[in-house]
């Protein structure tokens, strides 16, 4: 379960992607002048992978500058999920940037190669790359490290769970950026050990699939986000157990939740209260209800609670039953 104690860190997850992207920057034109003047394949897709991801951090800037703008009049649940639009199109510039570069410039390699020059100074870029690249990478873990040591789950549960698109995507996209920098090493070592170029297009093309892999599974996690993805089931346990915990409460009926942004839920239910509630103590149970479920949840911004038991009443059912458990 990830909450906003934890979760809702704009300033660091802004400095996180302000890391990488200055990274990828630099690391781009390195990976440029290298791959031009020894005319490799794999060390021109790494180019175009870097710069891709530099693409990616500013739109990843931009998703959580947005994300953070205030509820107002004709947005009255917040810009939550601009951030969720801006960090899909992130992951699209990948997509088409990085691996499409790559896996097209990798087969055009592998189908018409040619001999490269002299390869030492695409080694040394790509040993200066791996060393920027994991220093971005190992800022973006600890992040990830401090929130789930607050939450007490493990870094990966964190990252399954987290609604932090843009600290998701940099972890994600630093950690393909390294092992696309020893692909297109092997690459080269290959070619220099058989003197077939074939095996720099190989590697081109295994770092466009890479490539391919993290972009569409980025683009999996935003696109759900925007649709009006439900709260982790177990917190949708967690807070049906704190209503029922009420006096007041006598059972409820449905439980609506849905990611209004990063480290923002919204929770909505429809409660039985007692038969001998007034009107005046169902404000109050109602007010209660509020506070409870902030206090112990601190990334619920909005709760929504519907005294009338309705049509499911009859099952008494709970909304995420039959949903995937994983959510």
């Amino acid at each position: 379960m990830v909450d906003k104690a934890a979760e809702k860190s704009g300033p660091e997850s802004l400095g996180t992607v302000i890391v990488a992207g200055l990274a990828n920057l630099a690391i781009a034109v390195a990976k440029l002048v290298a791959g031009l003047l020894s005319g490799s394949s794999a060390m021109l897709s790494e180019a175009m992978h870097s710069a891709a991801d530099t693409v990616t951090e500013v739109l990843l800037y931009v998703a959580v500058r947005r994300a953070g703008h205030p509820a107002d009049a004709r947005h009255p649940f917040g810009h939550g999920m601009a951030g969720f639009f801006w960090a899909l199109m992130a992951a699209f510039a990948t997509l088409i940037g990085g691996a499409g570069f790559s896996i097209t410039h990798g087969l055009h390699e592998i189908g018409h190669g040619e001999e490269l020059a002299d390869l030492t100074i695409s080694y040394a870029v790509l040993a200066v790359s791996f060393v920027i690249e994991g220093i971005s990478f190992l800022k973006a873990l600890s992040q990830v490290r401090a929130e789930a040591g607050r939450l007490k789950v493990s870094p990966q549960r964190y990252v399954a769970r987290t609604s932090d698109t843009a600290l998701k995507a940099v972890l994600f996209e630093d950690g393909a950026a390294l092992a696309g920098l020893l692909i297109a090493a092997s690459g080269l070592l290959a070619y220099q050990l058989t003197g077939s170029p074939v095996w720099d297009g190989v590697a081109s093309v295994a770092i466009g699939l890479l490539l391919l892999g993290v972009a569409l599974h980025l683009i999996r996690a935003n696109v759900s986000l925007l649709i009006g993805q439900a709260a982790p089931l177990r917190m949708q346990q967690e807070i049906r157990s704190e209503l029922l915990a009420l006096p007041e409460v006598e059972n409820v009926m449905e439980l609506l939740t849905m990611m209004l942004g990063p480290g923002e839920v919204m929770v909505a239910a429809r409660v039985d209260f007692v038969d001998d509630a007034t009107g005046a103590g169902l404000e109050r149970a109602a007010d209660r209800v509020e506070r409870r479920l902030t206090e112990r949840f601190p990334s619920i911004s909005q709760v929504f609670l519907d005294p009338t038991p309705g049509r499911s009443a009859q099952g008494g059912r709970m909304v995420g039953d039959d949903a995937d458990r994983d959510a």
